[in-house]
């Protein structure tokens, strides 16, 4: 097992992450209140989008699903910022992470057709997602959020022995991947 995180740890830094290391499964906590806070919808897709709340199932669905799977890695894009307000730092670093993490998915899925990624932020695979009026168009390929999934980033990263905050004018995204 241990070669097997290894290898993907190598294979994701090889991808372009910044960062990445073994998830600590048995430490991840499905929690309500994460949930709750995406009603809050300062992302403004809550409600709009099938792989965010609520469109993307119940907690206890989440954390069902999840407990199927028995290591994984976390993986992260970390960005430097002018200044505490850079939006182009921020959203260069999330377009990277993003292109990074889907090349990954695509890689570790021709082994893992199973694996079970769990993305930053919304689901962006459509330009208009369908929600709630017809079924997604790619349930397949569609990936919901750690924070979709009722999870605690910091507290992941934490208990996982990986940083989540890198000091001042630095952002990062993190992401995770689950296997069987």
């Amino acid at each position: 097992m241990k070669e097997k995180i290894e290898a993907l740890v190598e294979e994701a830094i090889a991808c372009g992450f910044t960062a990445a290391g073994e998830l600590n499964v048995s430490a991840l906590e499905f929690m309500p209140e994460v949930r709750e806070m995406c009603s809050a919808d300062r992302c403004h897709q809550y409600g709009k989008n099938w792989r965010c709340p609520p469109g993307c199932g119940s907690i206890e669905e989440a954390s069902l699903r999840a407990k199927e799977y028995s290591f994984g890695i976390l993986v992260q894009t970390v960005g430097k910022m002018e200044d505490d307000f850079d939006y182009e730092a921020i959203q260069e670093t999330s377009r990277r992470h993003d292109e990074n993490f889907a090349a990954l998915v695509r890689k570790v899925k021709s082994r893992h057709p199973d694996m079970l990624p769990m993305g930053a932020g919304t689901c962006t695979l459509c330009e208009v997602c369908t929600y709630p009026d017809e079924p997604c168009r790619f349930p397949d390929e569609a990936i919901s959020s750690m924070e979709a999934y009722g999870l605690w980033v910091s507290k992941v990263c934490e208990l996982s022995g990986m940083p989540y905050n890198y000091g001042r004018q630095t952002v990062a995204f993190t992401s995770c991947y689950l296997l069987k």
